[in-house]
């Protein structure tokens, strides 16, 4: 089957305002009302082959890049990001086989995941959260697994599990992984009941999975014994690749109702949108939700260019993403007033509401925002070097669209970064650029002031006495400022092609992230840079006016506007 297009997709699902649309709004909306799994709209997705574009080509899939993947995940994720978990919760375990199972092993998944079933991931405990070397789940050496996986993807489905548990005493080394299929096991052996219930993403299969004595097969262990931990660790960079595409769906929908509310609301003979305090909510939603856009598509561009550097690139991504589309709905609120909070009656309410309970969820699904920081905060000594040199040929091809990636290749991922962060390696001379813009040079020189610091930030954060907290404060800083990096590296690499709709080579949009990103590395309230977020308000309406995707190549939406 050859790969689907978002354009493609769009066209099969239809128009998702119309209400009579199986795929559309209101269906997913009334879904939500009574936690239902959205098997009609995933059914229609494996029919058009949606389930394939995670899958590498030998395996029978039609993955591509995943920035191809992130377009046209986020396109159906913008009707419901529902589709995330009914169709791709299998991408951590077919990561995992990838990274370090047996021919065999891969052979199986790929058939199971091929037909549009599903092999799970085991991975977490109610008792430990995110600190997995506490988890408890024991393989014996006899080959009998016991203890209980809780908040397990597709758990109740799944044809196939892939499990880590613990072999060993202490440290990673002390986890292994098995693939079990589940059918063959006895009921009283493997128990699966529902997973306590979301706010949001209401419906999806999560499982808690209970083993008890459960016999594992001669040839189930994947990999050597004590890699299990350090593969399910790689594969989740790949999954944060793809939450940030739910995100960044949700985000999408969630403007375009606060933009379609402000149009059509007037004040007197004023519209909303002319309104300059309604003006500066949306314009910083839409700062944004660009910035978001640009940070995503850098990164799932890296992941083929650079993969020893995404212990780290993956997680900050993926923390900027997350909170900045959770500040933008909250912006977009704000602007809905009453009509935000109305569970009937009003076009868009309800499903605004879904949108708020499903992003709170999207956010902190694969780690609590804590939880990510602290993963790669020990990490930035290394990466805030500034010794380090940047590979412009590398960045390059990053960061321009239409460049060809080399193949990705999942066994480049590591656990710990190496060598410097490439994108605020190569800030120096992205930042030569723009020298005589006006409109953005000021807010460069104060990214490139703000990058220089981040390595007398991270040594004083490791000096006896610090603060406990200021390293994960530095995490979060530099995720912020490798963010800015990124979007200044997207505008220099396209500088001939139209982004976000605008002029080749215009700086409305950059000047509006970067000033939207360096507030909140500052922490302080993005509404301050007002007149520099306007521009990225004019793009959004712009490109909602087109009936496009609020992305850098805007892709054409089934849609009646």
């Amino acid at each position: 089957m050859s790969a689907l297009t978002p354009e493609e997709l769009e066209e099969r699902l239809g128009d998702p305002a119309d209400d009579a649309n199986p795929y559309g709004f209101a269906a997913a909306v009334a879904r939500d009302e009574v936690d239902a799994f959205p098997e009609q709209l995933c059914a229609e997705l494996v029919r058009a082959g949606f389930h394939l574009n995670y899958l590498p080509k030998e395996w029978g899939g039609a993955f591509e890049s995943f920035d191809r993947s992130l377009t046209l995940v986020r396109a159906a994720a913008r009707r419901d990001v529902n589709i995330m978990p009914g169709t791709m919760f299998s991408i951590i375990a077919a990561t995992c086989l990838q990274v370090h199972g047996s021919l065999e092993q891969q052979q199986r998944a790929a058939e199971i995941l091929r037909g549009g079933g599903a092999v799970a991931f085991a991975l977490t405990e109610a008792g430990h959260g995110s600190d997995l070397l506490g988890n408890e789940v024991r393989l014996s050496p006899d080959g009998v697994l016991s203890g209980e996986k809780w908040m397990v993807g597709l758990g109740l489905r799944c044809e196939a599990v892939y499990v880590v548990a613990r072999t060993g005493d202490r440290g990673p080394g002390a986890f292994s992984a098995v693939l079990l299929e589940t059918a063959g096991i006895p009921r009283e052996k493997l128990e699966r009941v529902p997973a306590p219930r979301t706010g949001g993403m209401r419906g999806i299969d999560l499982a808690t999975l209970r083993f008890h004595d459960t016999p594992v097969p001669a040839g189930a262990l994947v990999g050597r014994q004590g890699t299990g931990l350090e593969a399910a660790v790689k594969a989740q960079q790949a999954v944060r690749l793809m939450s940030m595409a739910g995100s960044l769906g949700i985000a999408d929908t969630a403007v375009r109702i606060a933009a379609d509310f402000a149009a059509d609301r007037r004040v007197g003979r004023t519209p909303l949108t002319a309104s300059p305090w309604t003006r500066r909510e949306l314009a910083v939603a839409s700062a944004a939700l660009l910035a978001a856009d640009a940070v995503a598509l850098g990164a799932a561009r890296g992941v083929h260019v650079a993969p020893e550097a995404f212990s780290v690139w993956a997680l900050s991504a993926k923390h900027v993403v997350a909170e900045a589309c959770d500040e933008l709905i909250r912006r977009c609120g704000t602007v809905l007033a009453t009509r935000s909070v109305l569970r009937e009656g009003e076009r868009g309410a309800a499903l605004f509401q879904k949108l708020q309970r499903d992003s709170a969820v999207v956010r902190v699904i694969d780690a609590s925002t804590l939880a990510n920081l602290r993963s790669y905060a020990g990490q930035l000594p290394t990466l805030v070097d500034g010794r380090a040199e940047a590979d412009p040929a590398a960045v390059k091809t990053v960061f321009t669209l239409d460049a060809v990636l080399p193949p990705y290749d999942p066994t480049r991922l590591d656990m710990f970064a190496r060598g410097a962060d490439p994108v605020l390696a190569g800030l120096p001379q992205a930042a030569a650029l723009t020298d005589g813009l006006d409109e953005v040079a000021p807010l460069v020189a104060e990214l490139a002031v703000a990058a220089a610091g981040l390595g007398e930030l991270v040594r004083a954060a490791q000096q006896r006495g610090a603060d406990p907290t200021a390293l994960v404060d530095a995490a979060e800083r530099y995720a912020w400022l490798h963010a800015a990096a990124c979007c200044l590296h997207l505008w220099q690499a396209n500088r001939d092609r139209s982004l976000y709709g605008a002029e080749p080579g215009a700086t409305g949009w950059l000047g509006a992230a970067l000033a939207y990103l360096l507030a909140r590395a500052d922490g302080v309230d993005p509404r301050r840079h007002g007149d520099l977020l306007a521009p990225a308000l004019d793009a959004v309406l712009a490109l909602r006016d087109g009936g496009r995707l609020f992305t850098a190549l805007p892709v054409r939406l089934a849609t009646t506007r």
